[in-house]
């Protein structure tokens, strides 16, 4: 899993700077003496200006943050980036096609390939999708795939995000900051761009609906309201592609179709975008108790009338447990061998792992099947022995409720801190669209851990963000 000594995106074991890194390097070395204080200072005018904020739940310092800038960018080269995007379009076309089946035949369990146990025991198998057909068959339209990087061509997959995947606005908005704080390093460098995102979402959005729409299909996006932590986003993302932002209150079922009341009186929606959990979006299918989905929603999709991007129910190929069977999904509806790998990944519900994670558990990390966003895991390297006692106690009642990993040496990328410029850690979410076809967007969203020596780079946990510019030929 890469050595002791974390991989540095920039520069060789011999302290010489890395192709990809050359140009931004000699550009560095030019700065003056506070030049890029001063740009990260004007970093953070632009993003207060711009209002990119995120909610902090349960903190004591007010809600809304500005998650942290880093303006230093990450840098891939064209070769790193094709190998990177094959195995991100071979994981989503297979993810695809293991959904189609959980919810039709089930041909994998049947051949023991997954446990069934595993899919339909699973808080996050929908049995409502049983027999749904979505439109072109496509399950999940937007997905987010979490990337570490450990050597020169060792990448590895953390997750796979298939529900509501989230942070695309910071990858927009990122590379909107650097072109306003640094036009003369475009310039030198050929970066891929990303600002297409938008307009490929809208396609992507409008290539999924329904059969029976004549003429340019009406979006809307469907978000929680404003104390959502995503908010910014799902309002940025309406307002980018020129779809309506609605609540649930905004939309009504009648005669088996999705309307939007509007000033003018109901208009007719095709596709929505949802950033609502599935067991919020209709109360009559779903939680009876939520407020925040519209009621007959479900069997308007059922019937064909409306898309719902993602589809319900596609959170099962995303689960932490089924992760560890990604390889082996691949396989069996591809053919093919895995171009990306998991990172390995113990399994406690056999004994020996068991055993084995129980003895090993400082070294490890332990992360909750169904946690996401950093919360409910445990990092053994900077954990207290506490901690330790209270998470084994955890694995020998659960031990289905806990995947366990080595803890990987993640890659650095230089990163402007308070003491000059130093390496921190980084981890990299690219955004790809399934629709008509599959769009991945170059690059994606770097996340950085900005405390020294810290792996944890969720907003939520004080991590941070940089701009990811892929290099064309």
């Amino acid at each position: 899993m890469g050595d002791a000594t974390p991989f540095d995106e920039m520069h060789n074991p011999d302290g010489t700077v890395r192709e990809p890194y050359r140009a931004l390097a000699q550009w560095i070395e030019a700065q003056p003496e506070n030049g890029l204080s001063l740009m990260q200072a004007d970093a953070e005018g632009i993003f207060r200006k711009l209002g990119i904020t995120f909610a902090v739940y349960g903190s004591d310092e007010g809600t809304e943050k500005l998650i942290p800038f880093d303006v230093i960018p990450r840098i891939i080269s064209a070769a790193e980036w094709r190998k990177l995007s094959r195995g991100i379009e071979q994981r989503v076309r297979a993810l695809n096609a293991f959904l189609h089946d959980i919810y039709h035949r089930q041909e994998i369990l049947k051949a023991g390939r997954v446990p069934a146990k595993l899919i339909l025991n699973n808080a996050a198998f929908c049995p409502d999708m049983m027999g749904v057909d979505p439109a072109r068959g496509v399950y999940s339209h937007i997905i987010g795939v979490d990337i570490v990087r450990v050597g020169p061509d060792e990448f590895y997959v953390l997750e796979d995000n298939l529900r509501t995947p989230s942070g695309v606005s910071y990858m927009l908005e990122d590379r909107e900051a650097m072109m306003q704080l640094a036009p003369d390093l475009f310039q030198r460098i050929k970066v891929a761009p990303v600002e297409t995102y938008p307009e490929n979402l809208r396609r992507t959005l409008e290539s999924v609906a329904p059969a029976n729409v004549t003429g340019t299909p009406s979006i809307a996006v469907l978000t929680p309201g404003i104390y959502n932590s995503a908010y910014f986003e799902h309002s940025f993302l309406a307002d980018q592609m020129g779809a309506q932002l609605c609540e649930g209150q905004d939309l009504f079922v009648d005669g088996g179709k999705v309307y939007m009341r509007t000033t003018t009186g109901p208009e007719r929606v095709d596709v929505i975008y949802r950033r609502i959990d599935d067991d919020f979006l209709d109360p009559l299918t779903f939680r009876p108790d939520s407020m925040l989905g519209v009621p007959g929603l479900f069997n308007a999709y059922r019937a064909g009338n409306v898309t719902l991007v993602n589809a319900p129910g596609t959170g099962i190929a995303d689960d932490k447990a089924v992760y560890t069977y990604v390889p082996a999904i691949i396989e069996f509806y591809l053919g093919e061998k895995a171009i990306l790998s998991n990172v390995p990944t113990y399994n406690c519900t056999d004994d020996d792992q068991r055993a084995w994670v129980l003895e090993n558990i400082g070294d490890l990390v332990v992360k909750e099947v169904h946690g996401s966003g950093g919360y409910g895991m445990l990092v053994g390297p900077t954990s207290t022995k506490a901690q330790q006692a209270e998470f084994k106690k955890k694995i020998e009642a659960r031990p289905d409720n806990y995947i366990v990993q080595p803890t990987l040496a993640l890659s650095t990328c230089p990163t402007y801190v308070n003491a000059g410029i130093a390496p921190r850690h980084v981890d990299l979410r690219p955004y790809v669209l399934v629709g008509d076809e599959i769009r991945i967007t170059p690059g994606g969203l770097t996340r950085v851990a900005l405390k020294k020596g810290s792996l944890v780079v969720n907003s939520s946990q004080g991590g941070g963000t940089k701009d990811t510019w892929v290099l064309e030929d």
